[in-house]
């Protein structure tokens, strides 16, 4: 976590405006409380760079760095919410797709069998 810690300053140091610094530190911040898109990141950036409070090359780190974040937080949202389900699902004894699929297979053997035993019979 340190050497996230010193990127992250390293990569504040390196800013070219001191809004790029604020705006960054907004934008990171709101990424776990509330999912904002993609679109609207970037047109915020746009904007920002359009009245030239933060530089060209600053916004494009600013949306790669929330891209990545965005990315890490969504995938450890659904490996937490994966688990909490599996564990949710053992505890009650809820059958997975899987054992529902070799029921339906085992059940289709079973009615091919009875038709071949019905025809061998008549």
């Amino acid at each position: 976590m340190d050497t996230i810690s010193n990127e992250n300053k390293e990569k504040e140091n390196k800013a070219s405006h001191p809004f790029f610094y604020v705006a960054r530190r907004i934008l990171l911040a709101g990424i776990g409380a509330i999912a904002i898109t993609h679109d609207e990141v970037e047109e915020f950036v746009d904007k920002l760079v359009e009245r030239g409070e933060i530089a060209k090359k600053d916004g494009e780190s600013l949306l790669s760095e929330v891209r990545e974040r965005r990315k890490k937080y969504s995938h450890d949202e659904d490996s937490y919410f994966q688990k909490r389900m599996d564990e949710f699902f053992d505890r009650f004894h809820v059958p997975a797709k899987k054992d529902f699929d070799e029921l339906t297979e085992k059940i289709s053997a079973l009615e091919k069998k009875i038709d071949e035993l019905s025809k061998s019979q008549e």
